[in-house]
């Protein structure tokens, strides 16, 4: 791994972990040394460093060449790759009100920051004139693609539009920075305001011992030791209504789960959905697009609307068929179990699992525990053995940003999206939308 020299002073980097030597193996965070106070003088000092690098890839006075602009560019930033994706795994993963007010707060500074990228010039005109040159430059099959895509991305970020277009396209972007932060953070409140406690053994009726378990530690990391609960994370509400048989608590968890950031107050992400709406379509005006899809789809396999609208149509009329089917049958186990009432999205999951037991004799709940993550884990590397000759050890001496979060855990947490790059195929912060 290449070694990195934050542009801070040593005093300063000294005391603020995410600007000084990472010295673990593979130099990994210290993830134990870092507060929620490090990240903003640490963005900070990363963003200025970055755009020294870029202004002086802008203005250099040298014709363009691929080594001096494409891999200058690939290689600059190297703080913010650093700081970023540290920031936003611990937002996506064990994320707390004070990552999450930093996030709202960083979010419009990285777009503004992209922005300023994207929209420079100087450094546009460099990158075009690589592109019109480029049967000359005696490039590599990759460095063309890469050259392709770092032109793409000026032109789809507006660096070829008039001045006044410029200035409003980055003004969008900075909004729907805001919006995707503020609307993924509303959907991981109103996750977090849930709880459905199951009171007593009449409300655990159909789970399998593996969920029974999960839901007691549920309750326990709430506060309610002795209780079982299901929460909205997918891994507690799916198996859950796939599994209970109490079809009005299937019916009070499935409604939480699909009201989650239109129920009303200031999670509300109703409001937001119009106005991302309304920006992307101007957004994509601006480009000289007709729509949003136009302006997405342009750069994907697809190419137009007509072209995914086509496969989705495809693939709608068998699968459509097929589930009117099923639902047929699914409704007439509901009524075998006494329910005159017609078939409900809380019934669905539930009874194409009781089919699957009664039609072919698979119980999804009896081989769960055969398939804890550390087996299949352990699977995986055994698998690779046999098929690359390859071996695997335990390493005990990494840090990690939470005790599950370890090899040979239990569970390991969900990240988002790690941060801003300003690599053309890498992801930027979990609000994908602010540059969508």
């Amino acid at each position: 791994m290449t070694q990195i020299s934050p542009s801070p002073s040593a005093s300063e980097s000294g005391s603020n972990p995410l600007l000084a030597r990472w010295t673990a193996p593979f130099e990994a965070p210290p993830f134990a040394d870092i507060r929620p106070e490090h990240f903003r003088p640490a963005f900070d000092a990363a963003l200025a460093e970055h755009r020294r690098e870029i202004d002086t890839i802008a203005d250099a006075s040298a014709i363009p060449t691929f080594a001096n602009t494409i891999d200058a560019m690939e290689l600059s930033g190297a703080s913010l790759r650093r700081v970023a994706p540290v920031f936003f795994n611990l937002v996506g993963a064990h994320a707390t009100d004070a990552l999450e007010a930093i996030e709202r707060d960083i979010a419009p500074v990285l777009a503004r920051h992209r922005n300023a990228i994207y929209l420079n010039d100087a450094l546009f005109r460099r990158v075009a004139d690589l592109k019109k040159r480029e049967l000359t430059l005696g490039l590599t099959e990759e460095q063309a693609r890469v050259l392709d895509r770092y032109h793409t991305a000026f032109i789809r970020q507006g660096a070829a539009l008039a001045p006044g277009k410029k200035t409003r396209l980055a003004e969008i972007s900075e909004r729907m920075a805001v919006l995707g932060t503020q609307f993924a953070q509303n959907v991981l409140a109103d996750e977090k305001s849930f709880l459905l406690v199951l009171e007593g053994e009449s409300d655990l009726a159909g789970l399998p011992e593996s969920l029974v378990e999960a839901a007691a530690s549920a309750a326990a990391d709430r506060g309610l030791p002795g209780k079982h609960a299901i929460t909205l994370a997918r891994s507690s509400v799916e198996p859950f209504l796939q599994f209970s048989s109490r079809r009005d608590l299937r019916e009070a968890a499935l409604k939480a789960w699909i009201s989650r950031g239109e129920r009303g107050g200031t999670t509300d992400n109703r409001a937001i959905i119009a106005e991302m709406v309304r920006l992307r379509a101007e957004r994509a005006r601006l480009l000289g697009y007709r729509n949003f899809a136009e302006f997405r789809l342009d750069d994907t396999m697809a190419k137009t609307p007509e072209a995914a609208l086509d496969l989705l149509n495809a693939v709608w009329a068998p699968a459509r068929e097929k589930a009117l089917r099923e639902a047929v049958a699914l409704q007439s186990m509901l009524q075998a179990d006494g329910t005159n009432e017609a078939l409900a999205p809380w019934d669905w999951r539930y009874y194409a699992e009781k089919r699957r037991r009664a039609e072919f004799d698979f119980d999804e709940g009896a081989i769960k525990p055969y398939l804890q993550l550390d087996k299949m884990m352990e699977a995986a590397f055994d698998t690779a053995s046999r098929l690359f000759g390859l071996s695997f050890r335990e390493r005990l001496d990494v840090p990690v940003y939470h005790p599950m979060s370890g090899p040979s855990r239990s569970a390991t947490p969900k990240a988002r999206m790690s941060g801003f790059s300003l690599r053309t195929t890498s992801p930027g912060p979990r609000n994908g939308a602010a540059h969508g």
